[in-house]
């Protein structure tokens, strides 16, 4: 039987309140059984807060230090830093930040916890359980700051730093596993066991995390004697830990690379007789993870071991679709699958990334009710699937745990509950009283304290939110019937609809459509747009051919150049047809540009390839190519509607009327760059379009054939084709032509600083009145790395933003700066993750790196790494696929930027280490330059993002994220010096040089007097 995974991506979208309709539909408890199981929640609640001695210190800090408050932000910050932060000075600057934030007073004595309390009194201050000083008692704020100033000196760095340690022991049950195994049996525990770490960044990241996984499983095994999965420890693996590209368009190199690790641990736990879980992770890749279940079940070295498991995570739509075919495979393979049910970690980076990535719908419910009514599903589909899957449940929730019993035992079938270690002990333990010998599983964090933070904040967001069941359970306040809450009754009652205030990702802005997306993720999807290159026709006829940077073989298509006489035809058009758009006003200007939004996302497929065969661009970058096409002409035409809509009236004294009114200039000549080759050429025309104008469009010449698509796109919305020429051509004949033009009344420009530079003497040198000049152009873009920032997501955006788009984006990191404490280990891992990048052909989904744009980029690239060999330190280079204008990604140790006299556009990324004391030297000799683009930190001190940001001028700053990717009217674009005169492109601004304003003065006392002022009433 084979069992079709990816057709689960048809619904990972599905429309919420047709999802959770489908749900009640399925009534997974009678009426009398919701009864009972709510006046046993109910009594476990009481049980619970009975026994508040048993309450975990984790419950205990959720209670008092929300992180819905600042002081609990200002703990998991502090913390997750102090652990990662190698040199005094910056966790001397850190904790100073931190402490002097926030109010800790409110927070003294309210605590039942011992360690909540003496953390709040004085470990955070003295480290020890003592008295503290007679100004904390009368002025504990005061004393604090006092305290914060003084933080240099050492014993109080040494303080907060032992605080933060002690907190740590609390979450994790053990720094290695024989110590966690050796609590777990003094407490007599039954754990499964999860070995601390984020996901594998590099090849040695797996290597080293698989060996960890290893050692765990040979320890515990050692001590299983004949105990089984079920009564025994078992371990849980996440898969994201054993491959730096753990990813569905990577799906050969998972099963090359990935699988075999996997099969390997679960050959060792097989051997062992131990349960052995794979850990759920995000939804997109969920299919991935169980294709790698599907062939791990059928292996024979498996023999006919039952401890292999996996979590289900039921906050997913497509969580009881998941069940069924876990119970299909079991029957399929014959062997019995131990599956943990869990409400899920990563809602709110799931609702962000479906947001932000143009998704249909959400993967995930966007209320606590629907997805509690989801596990309840769930629940019923596990126990129902026995003897095939062994069913496990996580919960915290006294309803969930009294509803899951009643459905076990409605069943006659056996399951095991599974708490964290640190949560849950007294709801369980009141519990065990009322149904003695339940099999109650910790799940147990083991490790170093530098990698608990990131685990512990996704399980305190989890339940530790104000409305969460952890958090309400512990308060005193709430009366027990209230905090048991049965999702049936909720969704019956207020509909299965969605959060109200969660809107669809398509209705993200209110005033415009976000545009749509592609999830890549989704083999269909991927099988569309690989389909749509391969089909490509050849584009034009006549003219020079277009061959494709990734295969010089390839003709893509043909463009001729605009003649002197095409030139002058299309400006006397263009000039006729002008003032009547002008006249229409932003309304009608609006709908045309809305309609081009349409009909750049119904023909995207098309779009993307055509952007893939001419300018080389993988089909991730292809995908926000024509994304941000039709952002830009959703969000200028919400401009010309509310900005165009007519006069606006201006206060002024009575007896006149006073206004002011946009208009178009004329005729704007638009010229744009080959690396943005659909999105920026349509979001100049939609501005100027907007704005009244009409418009002479010049593509690069390495892209004319996607230009002239969206010009026939424009054209087909309903524009007057007077209105937008297209004319291709070297800029240095047909694009000094148009700037020439007497006719031409405004120049958009995107492109080279030199490029920019002759435009702008070309247009002082005319006669005639002085027309606007709007540029965008490069910069030498930097990032500033401070010793508190977290390692992980430092590669990561490092790597994507140099990296991504083979380095060819005004926005791409040219310089990183490192402090000398991180550096090394920062480079090993950047040189790692370079190592799992693919370089090649860009139509294939698992390409990361694509061409550069031509021969002479290429060129130009290949001289300044031989310099770089010559007169820096070359660390590390990539080997380019030959065939086309491909160049290998390039890491180099510079010593200092003025080695860099301009932007080196392509896969090329620099590296300066500095001492944090010589901040305001080294980033001087970056602004220097002159450019002021783009800037990245990577900080968790807002003090250090804050000076950096003084020091570096530039149009657009990111902290810790990377620094491309700007979103049309999210983070407007745009520099400042040599990087580009403004406004910026996709901001509230965006149009103001693009038009002409004109204001009107009406003496009404002329008529006779003003009929406001005399119609006035008592």
């Amino acid at each position: 039987m084979t069992i079709a995974w990816d057709d689960l991506d048809l619904n990972t979208y599905r429309d919420e309140t047709e999802a959770v309709a489908a749900l009640l539909k399925s009534a997974p408890l009678s009426a009398e059984a919701r009864r009972d199981i709510r006046t046993e929640a109910v009594e476990l609640v009481t049980a619970t807060r009975q026994a508040a001695s048993r309450q975990g210190v984790v419950e205990s800090f959720l209670q008092e230090f929300s992180l819905s408050t600042p002081e609990g932000l200002a703990l998991m910050c502090l913390a997750e830093a102090l652990l990662r932060t190698p040199d005094e000075d910056a966790r001397d600057r850190l904790i100073a930040e931190k402490i002097g934030s926030a109010d800790w007073a409110s927070h003294l004595g309210r605590s039942g916890s011992l360690f909540v309390n003496a953390s709040t009194w004085g470990l955070m201050l003295t480290g020890k359980l003592v008295d503290v000083d007679e100004g904390a008692r009368t002025d504990l704020v005061g004393y604090l700051r006092r305290l914060a100033r003084r933080v240099g000196e050492p014993v109080i760095a040494a303080a907060v730093a032992q605080a933060i340690r002690i907190m740590g022991e609390q979450f994790v049950l053990g720094r290695t596993i024989e110590a966690a195994l050796a609590r777990a049996v003094s407490e007599g525990r039954i754990c499964s066991f999860d070995m601390l770490g984020e996901g594998a960044r590099t090849h040695a990241d797996a290597a080293r995390y698989e060996q960890a996984y290893a050692d765990a499983i040979r320890a515990v095994g050692a001590g299983a004697s004949a105990a089984g999965p079920e009564s025994g420890h078992g371990v849980s693996v996440k898969l994201s830990a054993l491959s730096p590209r753990y990813e569905a368009t990577h799906e050969a190199n998972v099963f090359e690379n990935l699988y075999p690790r996997l099969k390997r641990l679960a050959v060792l736990a097989a051997g062992f007789n131990i349960n052995f879980t794979i850990d759920a992770e995000e939804a997109d890749r969920l299919a991935l993870s169980l294709k790698l279940l599907d062939r791990l079940a059928h292996e024979r070295d498996l023999g006919s071991w039952t401890g292999l498991g996996l979590a289900v995570q039921a906050y997913q739509k497509r969580g009881p679709e998941v069940i069924e075919r876990l119970a299909d495979l079991s029957r399929a393979s014959g062997r019995r699958l131990m599956v943990r049910l869990v409400k899920g970690a990563y809602w709110d980076s799931e609702i962000k990334r479906a947001q932000v990535n143009g998704r249909p719908d959400y993967p995930v419910y966007t209320t606590k009710a629907a997805t509690d009514l989801s596990y309840l599903v769930c629940a019923k589909a596990l126990i129902a699937a026995s003897p095939a899957i062994y069913a496990q449940f996580a919960t915290h929730n006294a309803h969930t745990l009294a509803a899951v019993r009643r459905l076990a035992a409605d069943a006659d079938v056996t399951v095991e509950f599974q708490r964290l270690h640190g949560m849950g002990e007294a709801l369980y333990a009141a519990a065990e009283e009322r149904h003695p010998g339940g099999v109650v599983r910790t799940y147990a964090p083991v490790g170093e304290h530098e990698n608990l933070l990131p685990y512990l904040v996704r399980r305190l967001l989890e339940n530790g939110a104000n409305s969460s069941f952890v958090h309400l359970l512990l308060d005193e306040s709430v009366p027990p019937d209230s905090v048991v809450v049965d999702p049936i009754s909720v969704v019956e009652t207020v509909g299965p609809g969605p959060h109200p205030r969660i809107p669809k990702p398509a209705n993200l802005y209110g005033d415009r459509l976000n545009s749509a997306g592609i999830d890549l993720s989704a083999k269909a999807e991927r099988a569309r747009l690989t389909e749509a290159v391969a089909d490509l026709p050849s584009l034009g006829s006549g003219g020079a051919p277009i061959f494709s940077p990734a295969d010089h073989n390839r003709i893509v298509g043909y463009c001729a150049d605009a003649t002197p006489e095409a030139i002058d035809a299309a400006f006397a058009a263009a000039k006729a047809a002008q003032p009547a758009w002008n006249q229409a006003g932003g309304m009608a200007r609006a709908k045309v540009l809305r309609a081009m939004a349409d009909a750049l996302e119904a023909n995207r497929e098309r779009l993307i390839a055509i952007c893939t065969r001419e300018a080389g661009k993988t089909l991730a970058d292809g995908v926000a190519e024509v994304r941000e096409a039709a952002d830009f002409c959703r969000y200028y035409a919400h401009l010309a509607q509310t900005r165009f809509a007519g006069p606006e009236l201006l206060k002024g004294p009575v007896g006149e009327t006073n206004s002011l009114e946009l208009h178009g200039r004329g005729v704007f000549v638009c010229i744009s760059p080959w690396n943005f080759p659909l999105a920026i050429f349509t979001g100049q025309i939609a501005a100027a379009l907007a704005a009244g104008n009409a418009v002479l469009a010049k593509p690069a010449e390495q892209t004319p054939l996607i230009a002239a698509e969206a010009v026939r796109l424009y054209h087909a919305s309903g524009l007057d084709p007077r209105l937008l020429a297209l004319t291709p051509g070297p800029g240095e004949t047909v694009g000094a032509a148009l700037v020439a033009h007497p006719s031409c009344d405004g120049v958009a420009f995107t492109g080279g600083t030199d490029t920019a530079w002759r435009i702008n003497q070309s247009l002082a040198a005319r006669k005639g009145p002085i027309i606007p000049f709007i540029a965008e152009t490069g910069g030498l873009n930097g990032m500033f790395v401070d010793t508190t920032a977290l390692r992980e997501q430092v590669i990561d955006d490092v790597i994507v933003s140099a990296f991504g788009s083979a380095g060819q984006r005004c926005s791409a990191l040219r310089i990183l700066f490192l402090p000398n404490e991180t550096a090394d280990s920062l480079i090993e891992g950047l040189i790692g993750a370079m190592d799992a990048l693919i370089i090649g052909d860009p139509a294939d989904p698992a390409t990361d790196v694509g061409p550069v744009i031509d021969a002479e980029a290429q060129g130009a690239l290949q001289a300044h790494a031989e310099r770089l060999g010559r007169e820096a330190k070359l660390l590390h280079q990539l080997p380019a696929p030959a065939g086309g204008t491909f160049f290998g990604p390039v890491l180099a140790e510079i010593p200092s930027a003025a080695l860099l006299e301009r932007e080196v556009f392509g896969p090329v990324l620099h590296i300066i280490r500095y001492d944090v004391a010589d901040l305001p030297k080294v980033a001087g000799e970056l602004a220097a330059s002159g450019y002021g683009l783009t800037l990245g930190v990577h900080s968790r001190l807002e003090a250090f993002a804050a000076e950096v940001t003084r020091l570096v001028p530039a149009g657009n700053v990111y902290v810790n994220r990377s620094i491309i990717g700007a979103v049309v009217g999210v983070q407007p674009f745009g520099g400042e010096g040599l990087s580009g005169t403004g406004p910026k492109a996709g901001g509230p601004n965006a149009l103001g040089r693009y038009a002409m304003e004109r204001a009107v003065s009406v003496n009404i006392t002329a008529q006779g007097g003003d009929p406001s002022l005399l119609n006035l009433t008592h």
